[in-house]
Order: structure tokens, then sequence, then C-alpha cells
């Protein structure tokens, strides 16, 4: 029996595209998009800033001395974190699921987008129990230490835990854990898969949520 559902919250409760602040942040250096992208993004710099080995303003240092930037810490920030919006059909069952089961974001996120879309999202993470993230608990996804450490805020016991993410990587790694896990392929098939399994709360749900 589930009793704990954990959330990721990149490309399931909340949408996120890089490239907004890319373009942003483009009229201050004459770095090519694709590798302001790369240093922001692809590499060693990034994983320390979701496993919070840097701050916020150690990751603005390197982006500006590697990527030429000539805005300030302030302009930085206010690019960078202005790339979510909201996955409403998912956000819509938190309340509803809540009514049943322990609720607990599990996100890859660093402090300058956690800060950021956790005022943004209120109004659903108001709903969560506990909100766990890797730049917090010094341990990202898929990797088993995420899940260790994650498991602390579940207050049951693994098998009793239920995880939906967009990754299959990560979904597998929840399982070989012991969890269960839903990859979220659209917001219908998540309500149907998680009927499947029993869950509470989705009687209340009507099509026009999951639309």
């Amino acid at each position: 029996m589930i009793r704990t559902i954990f959330f990721d919250f990149g490309n399931v409760l909340g949408f996120f595209d890089h490239h907004r602040a890319i373009k942003k942040l483009l009229r201050f250096t004459d770095f090519p998009s694709t590798e302001l992208a790369l240093l922001l993004y692809g590499g060693t710099l990034e994983d320390d800033f979701e496993t919070g080995l840097i701050s916020t303003s150690q990751y603005f240092e390197a982006a500006q001395a590697n990527g030429r930037l000539t805005c300030s810490h302030e302009e930085f920030v206010a690019a960078f974190v202005d790339i979510f919006w909201e996955n409403t059909p998912v956000t819509a069952l938190i309340p509803r699921l809540k009514k049943h089961y322990r609720i607990v974001l599990a996100s890859n996120t660093n402090e300058a987008h956690f800060t950021h879309y956790r005022r943004q999202f209120d109004h659903v993470l108001r709903h969560f129990d506990h909100l766990v993230v890797s730049h917090e608990i010094k341990a990202r996804k898929p990797h088993r230490e995420f899940y260790e450490r994650s498991q602390q805020f579940a207050d049951c016991r693994p098998g009793e835990c239920l995880f939906v993410d967009d990754l299959p990587s990560n979904i597998a790694a929840a399982e070989a854990f012991g969890w269960n896990g839903i990859v979220l392929n659209s917001p219908e098939d998540l309500v149907e898969r998680m009927r499947g399994m029993g869950i509470r709360g989705l009687d209340e749900v009507r099509s026009s949520c999951v639309k």
C-alpha cells in the first residue's frame, strides 16, 4: 500500500526552458549561445551547483569569468531563474492526493532556482510535507544517495513510496532502491496509472483536470 508520494519538480510540477535564460544573458556577452549553455548546464559547474558544493555567488563568478559575462550578480540571477511555468493538470492533483497521502518533493535543483520556484509555486508547494532538493542533501538523482537521503522524509518503508519523475533513468534508480515509480508521459497517463495502483483521491478528478 502506498503511503508517501514523491514528485519531481522539473517537467512534472513545472516546466522549464533554459533557453529563456540564455537568450537574456546573451546581451551581456559575446560568447556563442551553445557554448554558454554548455558552460551553465552541461558540465561539472552545474553538478557542483546542484549538489550544493558551490553557492549562487560562486556559480555566478565562474560563469562570469568563463562566459565573459558583463552583467551584475543581480542581473544574472534575474535572468537565470526566470525559466519556469506551471504544469497545471499535474499540480491540480496535489491537494486531492494530499487528503490521503504524505506528499514530498524530490528535485535536482540549485539554490537560485529553488529559491525562485519555491515562491512562484507556493500555492502548490504549501501542500507538501517536505521539500527534498539536491543542493541541500548534497546528492543528485539518479545516484542512490539521493534516494537514501530522501527516504528519511517518507515516514514509511521504501515499498510504500511512489515516485513520479519525467526521466526513466531516475525512475529506474528509484525502483532499484525499492520505491514504486511512474515515468510521467502525460497527465492523463499519470492519472490512469495511479488509478491502476489503487491511489485514492482520483475519483474526484474530472477530465478537465487532465487536459
